[in-house]
């Protein structure tokens, strides 16, 4: 495991207002001071169980590439098979791979039927332990919340990965 002790913070919505409301929230409360956050994003899942990132403050990619590098790295982190549907490359693959199976052995996870059902959102944050619990209090609007430890060497092995493979990501989605 990497020197820095992260988390995982999800907040669930049936409202997807809601869930835009916290996360504008939750970045002013970073702006102000308040905490540190690494990535977070806004997912919304529809009816069909389709999967879209509707906020995710990433400036650093083309428009339509949704799964940007910083959205990438927190949603592989929160379910990796969903950034697996996108994503492109066998570095990313492997990466997720191991986070499934640290997962599933240590019970990290967070159970993505439950924070994000069809027809729901959810805001999902990687920050620094120390500011989990404050974050999660953050999300308001949230009819449940959650923090989790992760790996931080996992973090670190899949911005790489999705750093190394940004292109084929952005041209993938522009496809």
């Amino acid at each position: 495991m990497g020197t820095e002790n992260l988390a995982i913070v999800v907040g669930s919505y049936d409202d997807a207002s809601a869930a835009s409301d916290d996360y504008r929230a939750l970045r002013n409360g970073q702006d102000s001071g308040g905490y540190e956050i690494r990535g977070a994003v806004v997912l919304t899942r529809d009816k069909d169980g389709g999967v879209r990132v509707e906020e995710h403050g990433d400036k650093t990619v083309g428009h339509g590439a949704a799964w940007g590098a910083g959205a990438g790295v927190v949603v592989g982190l929160f379910a990796p098979p969903l950034l697996a549907a996108t994503a492109v490359g066998a570095g990313i693959g492997a990466i997720l791979g191991k986070i499934r199976k640290n997962r599933d052995e240590k019970q990290f996870g967070v159970d993505v039927d439950e924070y994000l059902a069809p027809g729901t959102s959810a805001v999902v944050a990687v920050v620094d332990d120390k500011w989990a619990d404050k974050v999660e209090k953050a999300l308001i609007r949230s009819e449940k919340r959650i923090n989790k430890a992760i790996d931080s060497d996992d973090y670190e092995k899949l911005r790489k990965a999705i750093d190394d493979s940004a292109d084929d990501i952005v041209e993938q989605l522009n496809a």
